[in-house]
């Protein structure tokens, strides 16, 4: 069976979504991709198409201020899904879109306000809405509730002690003093240092201030630090709380580069526009590069029948790679896989109706999915 699929945003996960999607011989798609920005339209259909080594599978339509005009509108009649690319503020807008033309909707925003708008706006809706389905929150999650899962087959208890979830998305150099490099959206960087984290303590839901909960460790034999940011635990927190004593998700870091971030918000000061002024300093001195690594990092902890404190973990290391005939940044490839799977589980009835949250999808199916296989081979085995 052929889909319609709209891409809405034609920036880096957009084009390596559809690139995904193109080369998936699994899955068949007619792909309409829309921006703002022609440049960049043209640019994904040439990359995709490019990448692909197939004509014509890619259609582009100018996006403008959340109004749907007579092209998009024809879009929208014949589309089967939208994957929402699109800075996290113009989520809402694309969801009731969805409600309203009878689409499935996927998204990336780790924004928690946008999210549970959209939880209000798809009540009741005939296609399936699967939210936060990046990387983190996203594919993250789903691994933690996979170790869960093995803890509660291999111990025989649903109740832990703990379920921690790391991502970095780094540069594979960095140097001081900073110690980072942007390799994702520099906006998105600054918000998730500056808005609040929401956690499990002592089975408790709480809210605790990003960046208050600096820890060093070791990951095969390499050294980092995490905090905690805000956004990456999606729902967990409600869904575990009475399962999990603590539960938590830290952003990973080269050593060095939270203590510079906390010298930069203490010099801006306590501003109401404080991300952006964070964007605007870190932008200044941090470069964007194209050389990256993305480190994910899960572990559960919890007592076996004999009182023994166990633990399971799993690392994943992604580094660039060559799908079709391009090459996806680890950044694009993890997220992208993510949000196609995603998109594949809705179109396939493997997920229901109305809101799907990342608790809820089944983790093993989505492990064996063919865009997570396409990233990620046969490392979570």
């Amino acid at each position: 069976m052929s889909y319609n699929i709209i891409i809405a945003g034609a920036g880096g996960i957009g084009q390596a979504a559809g690139l995904l999607l193109a080369v998936n011989t699994e899955f068949s798609c007619q792909l309409s991709i829309g921006d703002m920005n022609q440049a960049a339209l043209d640019a994904s259909k040439k990359f995709i198409e490019e990448g692909a080594e197939k004509s014509g599978i890619v259609e582009t339509f100018r996006m403008s201020g959340g109004k749907v005009d007579n092209a998009f509108k024809s879009i929208l009649d014949k589309g089967d899904i939208i994957l929402d690319c699109l800075p996290g503020r113009f989520a809402p807008g694309m969801a009731k879109l969805c409600v309203q033309y009878k689409l499935h909707y996927v998204n990336l925003t780790e924004y928690v306000t946008e999210t549970n708008a959209i939880i209000q706006i798809a009540k009741g809706a005939e296609t399936g809405f699967v939210l936060q389905t990046g990387l983190a929150p996203g594919f993250v999650n789903i691994l933690g509730h996979m170790l869960y899962k093995e803890f509660q087959r291999k111990y025989g208890t649903d109740q832990l002690d703990l379920m921690e979830m790391k991502v970095g998305a780094i540069s594979q150099n960095a140097s001081a003093p900073h110690f980072y490099a942007f390799t994702w959206s520099p906006i998105g960087v600054a918000t998730e240092y500056v808005k609040e984290a929401i956690v499990v303590r002592d089975n408790e839901v709480v809210s605790v201030p990003s960046l208050s909960d600096r820890q060093e460790l070791m990951l095969n034999g390499k050294r980092y630090e995490d905090d905690f940011t805000s956004g990456g635990a999606a729902d967990f927190p409600e869904a575990f709380k009475e399962k999990v004593k603590n539960l938590h998700y830290k952003t990973l870091r080269f050593v060095g580069h939270y203590k510079w971030v906390q010298n930069e918000i203490e010099r801006i000061g306590n501003q109401p526009n404080l991300s952006t002024l964070l964007e605007k300093s870190m932008l200044s001195s941090v470069p964007s590069v194209e050389n990256d690594h993305v480190v994910i990092y899960c572990r559960v902890l919890g007592k076996d029948h004999n009182d023994r404190l166990r633990g399971i973990d799993k690392l994943v290391n992604v580094y660039p790679q060559k799908v079709g005939n391009q090459i996806l940044r680890a950044i694009q490839s993890t997220t992208a896989s993510a949000l196609c799977e995603s998109a594949r589980m809705l179109l396939t009835g493997s997920l229901k109706n109305g809101v799907n949250l990342q608790s809820s999808i089944e983790p093993e199916s989505f492990m064996e999915g063919s865009f997570i296989k396409m990233v990620y081979g046969d490392v979570l085995n």
